[in-house]
C-alpha cells in the first residue's frame, strides 16, 4: 500500500472514531425515545452541543483510543532501539498514563508520584472525564499475572466483557503484519482490563476487520474472513454469533434505530461491535449517514459511533470524514498530529514517545 494511502485510513480511522464518538457522547444515556422528544423523529442530525454550548465534545472512548496509538509507536521504539519489546506491556503503561487524566486536573508536575512521561499526558484537554469505564479503571487499578490463554496480562474482571475492550482497540489493526497477529495483540492488551473472553476476543476481532479492510477487502469480505479467524479460537461463540447476526441483518431491508436495537444496546463488547458493523455495512458508502444510525438508539451511542467511524474511516480514509463535523471535533490537531505519528512510527521522535 501507498504510503499516502496509508496516512489516509489512518487519520480517516482514528479522526472517524473520534467524530462518531462525539456524536454519540451527547447522547449516550438516552432512550430512542428520549432522543426523538428532544431532537425530533430523526433523533440527532449533527454535532449537539452541551449545556454551555459547546459541541463535538470526544469521551473516553476516543481517549483510550489515543493512548492505545501512543502505546504501540512507544512499543515499536523500544524494539528498535533495544531488540525486544513486550508490547501489551507497554501498552498497559500508556493506558496508566491514560488513568492519570482520570485522577487529575491537569499534568502533574515532574516529581509528583502520579507523573508519567510523554507528550500525549501532557495534553490538558484530556484531562475530562466522561464517564469512563468502571471495569478499564479496575482494572488498571490492578496488577495482572501470566496466565491468559495467548500469554497476555491476566486475569482481571473476570467476568467483565463490557466494550470499554473493543472501542479501543482500532489501532491494532492498522499495524500491518497478519490478521491473526492483530486479533491476537488486541485481545492480549484488552485482558489488561476485562477478562471474560467475549470481551477480549470482541475486541481482537474488531482488530481483525479494520486489518482486513486497510487491506483492501471489502467490508463483506471482511466480515467473513474474521468470522473465519474467530472459529480457530476456543470460547469464540457468543463474539461469533453477534458478528454473523449483524451480517444477516444487513441483508434484511431498510435500516433504522429498532433494526439496530435488535443487536442489543451495545454496553457488552461483542454488541457494540455487531451494531457497528451493521451500520458500517448498510451505509458504507455515507460515511454521516452511518455514523447517525450508530448513535441513535437506545444504548452505548459514543462507543457504537466510534467504532462504526473507525472501521469506515480505514475504508475509506480522510477523504470521506464529514468536514463540518470534523471541524467542531475536540482535540482535532492533537488526534491529527498523533495518528500521523503513528503513521509513520518507525521516524517517530523518541523525546516524543520516550521507548518505554
Amino acid at each position: 500500500m501507498a504510503e499516502v494511502t496509508y496516512r489516509s485510513r489512518v487519520r480517516g480511522c482514528v479522526l472517524g472514531g473520534a467524530i462518531g464518538d462525539a456524536l454519540g457522547g451527547a447522547i449516550e444515556f438516552e432512550s430512542i425515545a428520549g432522543i426523538r422528544a428532544r431532537h425530533g423523529q430523526a433523533g440527532v442530525t449533527g454535532m449537539v452541543t452541551d449545556g454551555i454550548g459547546r459541541a463535538g465534545l470526544i469521551t473516553d472512548d476516543t481517549q483510550m483510543t489515543l493512548f492505545t496509538l501512543e502505546g504501540l509507536i512507544r512499543a515499536e521504539l523500544r524494539a528498535a532501539t533495544r531488540g525486544f519489546a513486550d508490547t501489551a506491556e507497554v501498552v498497559r503503561s500508556a493506558y496508566l498514563r491514560w488513568l492519570d487524566t482520570q485522577r487529575h486536573d491537569a499534568p502533574p508536575p515532574p516529581g509528583d508520584p502520579h507523573h508519567r512521561t510523554g507528550w500525549l499526558r501532557e495534553q490538558r484537554w484530556l484531562y475530562a472525564r466522561r464517564a469512563p469505564g468502571n471495569a478499564c479503571l479496575s482494572g488498571l487499578r490492578a496488577r495482572p499475572g501470566r496466565d491468559g490463554p495467548l500469554g497476555e496480562p491476566g486475569p482481571v474482571n473476570r467476568d467483565s466483557k463490557g466494550c470499554g475492550t473493543v472501542m479501543r482497540s482500532a489501532p491494532f489493526g492498522l499495524l500491518g503484519g497478519s490478521a491473526r497477529e492483530a486479533f491476537e495483540l488486541a485481545a492480549a492488551c484488552a485482558r489488561i482490563t476485562h477478562g471474560h473472553p467475549t470481551g477480549y476476543y470482541a475486541a481482537g476481532a474488531f482488530a481483525a476487520l479494520v486489518h482486513f479492510v486497510a487491506e483492501d477487502l471489502t467490508l463483506y469480505e471482511a466480515v467473513h474472513e474474521t468470522l473465519r479467524l474467530l472459529a480457530t479460537y476456543p470460547g469464540h461463540e457468543e463474539t461469533s454469533v453477534a458478528l454473523r447476526a449483524a451480517d444477516e441483518l444487513a441483508g434484511k431491508g431498510e435500516p433504522s434505530p429498532e433494526r439496530v436495537e435488535s443487536l442489543g444496546g451495545g454496553w457488552v463488547a461483542e454488541e457494540a461491535l455487531a451494531i457497528a458493523v451493521y451500520c458500517a455495512l448498510t451505509r458504507e458508502k455515507d460515511f454521516a449517514a452511518a455514523l447517525l444510525l450508530a448513535v441513535n438508539h437506545s444504548g452505548d451511542s459514543d462507543s457504537t459511533g466510534s467504532m462504526t467511524g473507525n472501521l469506515l474511516g480505514a475504508v475509506r480514509g480522510e477523504d470521506a470524514l464529514p468536514v463540518a463535523w470534523l471541524y467542531l471535533l475536540e482535540g482535532r490537531e492533537t488526534i491529527t498530529e498523533l495518528a500521523d505519528d503513528f503513521a509513520g512510527r518507525g521516524r517517530a521522535d523518541p523525546a516524543k514517545y520516550p521507548p518505554g
